[in-house]
């Protein structure tokens, strides 16, 4: 059974659980929470056993099978927490999602999630067959129309009201980045608790927001959009924040990127070396774009760069670091920028 809206999906979870759940889009925030509310109420219904899987590449189907087959010893409710990255679960993947839906097992709750799916994923047997059995929802972006009223019921729900034009200052601020408002809710709850927030109020948190746009600079950068990170990194020169601080943020995100990404060309699945980094669920998604879009060399060819970019912050290097730490955001992105002066690979 198809679903359009989260609020659909809340409903449906608390009238009954489904065997099976689908969940497919490219809107970080609203798909983790999505996958998140599907798994608590899995929990509060018994099911406390989770096994995650994630379909790459060179992904054995075998696996979905054994583990659809096989009987706890305690006789647990268990989760299959199945993510296909790519989106395309391939003709072994097909067959197996296709026959696993002929023959459920009671005490197992199915969840995929994957990337926005296209026309011909919509009408492929395997995709009807989860429908069929269970509840698929499509993630769409949130358009600027609509981005008011949906930071207002956000606001709402964590406890604050939004005067007059709060909510459209709002929407104009973070861009159409869902991860972006979020932080700046919480931001807003922490600065004057629940209650009202004044426009005054608003324009008060935003120009003491430097930090929290470095941040939002970080997840553009993992998004690959590469025009926001411009745009935000000229808003932060005009503000005057201190690029040591940016340096800072972007430095610490590529030495945590390298990680994963080391620890996933070792061997180690994408979700085990994200958990070993302690990556929230939330901010999972913007993670795997990025070791999807680099390889881990590059990752690590990054972090040399940022060891350059911090003797220019320091003056020890004549050389602007606005323009290098552009370069290093622009590269996080895979753009292709030719570089003022970096130091040679190694």
């Amino acid at each position: 059974m198809r679903i359009q809206e989260p609020q659909q999906l809340a409903a449906a979870l608390e009238r009954q659980l489904a065997p099976v759940y689908l969940l497919s889009g490219d809107e970080p925030l609203q798909l983790g929470e999505a996958a998140d509310r599907v798994r608590s109420s899995a929990r509060r219904a018994g099911y406390s056993s989770r096994i995650i899987m994630e379909a790459g590449a060179r992904f054995d189907w075998n696996q979905l099978d054994q583990e659809a087959n096989s009987m706890s010893l305690f006789a647990e409710q268990k989760i299959i927490d199945l993510r296909i990255p790519s989106g395309k679960p391939g003709r072994d993947g097909s067959a197996s999602l296709s026959t696993y839906c002929e023959r459920i097992p009671d005490d197992t709750l199915l969840l995929v999630t994957l990337p926005k799916l296209d026309k011909s994923q919509l009408g492929s047997k395997w995709f009807k067959a989860l429908d069929k059995n269970g509840i698929t929802m499509q993630v769409w972006p949130v358009d600027r129309q609509r981005l008011p009223a949906w930071i207002g019921q956000r606001m709402k729900a964590a406890g604050l009201t939004p005067g007059a034009g709060v909510a459209d200052m709002l929407a104009d601020q973070v861009e159409g980045n869902l991860l972006a408002a979020r932080q700046e809710i919480e931001k807003l709850l922490l600065l004057h608790g629940t209650g009202t927030i004044t426009m005054e109020q608003l324009r008060g948190a935003i120009s003491d927001s430097a930090r929290f746009d470095v941040f939002g600079l970080v997840d553009s950068a993992l998004a690959g959009n590469s025009g926001r990170c411009t745009r935000i990194l000229s808003g932060l020169r005009a503000e005057g924040t201190p690029t040591p601080v940016i340096l800072w943020a972007l430095t610490r995100e590529i030495r945590t990127m390298a990680r994963i990404s080391r620890s996933v060309a070792n061997g180690n699945r994408p979700e085990q070396a994200m958990g070993q980094a302690k990556v929230w669920s939330s901010r999972q998604p913007l993670v795997r774009k990025g070791l999807q879009r680099l390889p881990v060399l590059r990752w690590e060819q990054l972090l040399s760069h940022c060891q350059y970019v911090d003797s220019a912050v320091k003056g020890a290097v004549q050389t602007d670091p606005w323009l290098l730490l552009e370069q290093i955001t622009l590269g996080i992105c895979g753009v292709s920028v030719l570089p003022v002066k970096l130091p040679a690979y190694s």
